[in-house]
C-alpha cells in the first residue's frame, strides 16, 4: 500500500514565482512570529496542484487507475489557471495552510466551469475505481506553507498585511 493523490505538475517558471512569493512571506512574517510559531514551508520540488487525495492504495491498482484517468484527461482541453492571490485554509484569521491560487473573479469564469466539470469526471472515475467519495469542495490551489502552531498569531498579521486579497 502506498499513500496516493492525483496532482497536476507545474512549470518551472511558476515554481520560481512561487518561491519568490514564499520568500517575501517569510520576510514579512519573521518580525511578527515568536518562537511559539511553527511553520513548515513547502519545498519547491514538491509544489503541485492537488486534484484528489486517494489515501492508501494497493500498488497493483495503479496501472488501471492511470489508464482510466488518462482517458478522462484526454477528453479535455488544457485549462490555464492564473495564480493571482494568496489565501488560507480555513480562514485568514486562523490559517493552517497558506496557498496561492486563482482570483475569485476567475472562479466565476467559463474556464473555471470547465475545470469543475473535469474535476467532477475525475471524482466519478475515482469512485468507479472503488475510492470513497470526496465531499469537500474543490479549490484549485498550490500550498505554500502549513502552520503547525501559532495560527492565531499569524492570523493577526495577515488580514491587515496587504499580502492577501
Amino acid at each position: 500500500m502506498i499513500r496516493t493523490f492525483l496532482a497536476v505538475e507545474i512549470s518551472d517558471e511558476l515554481r520560481a514565482g512561487i518561491v519568490r512569493v514564499q520568500q517575501e512571506i517569510k520576510q514579512r512574517l519573521a518580525p511578527h512570529c515568536t518562537k511559539d510559531v511553527r511553520i513548515t514551508w513547502g519545498q519547491p520540488n514538491s509544489f503541485h496542484l492537488t486534484v484528489r487525495f486517494l489515501g492508501e492504495t494497493d500498488k497493483q491498482h495503479l496501472p488501471a487507475m492511470r489508464e482510466a484517468l488518462d482517458r478522462v484527461c484526454q477528453a479535455h482541453a488544457p485549462i490555464e489557471i492564473p495564480i493571482e492571490r494568496l489565501q488560507a485554509f480555513p480562514t485568514l484569521q486562523k490559517p493552517r495552510v497558506l496557498w496561492v491560487g486563482p482570483s475569485e473573479e476567475w472562479l466565476r469564469s467559463d474556464a473555471a466551469c470547465q475545470l469543475s466539470a473535469w474535476h467532477q469526471e475525475v471524482e466519478a472515475c475515482c469512485r468507479s475505481l472503488g475510492f470513497e467519495p470526496d465531499d469537500k469542495p474543490f479549490t484549485p490551489h498550490l500550498t505554500l506553507t502549513r502552520i503547525k502552531r501559532g495560527e492565531r498569531q499569524v492570523g493577526q498579521y495577515f488580514p491587515q498585511s496587504g499580502v492577501c486579497d
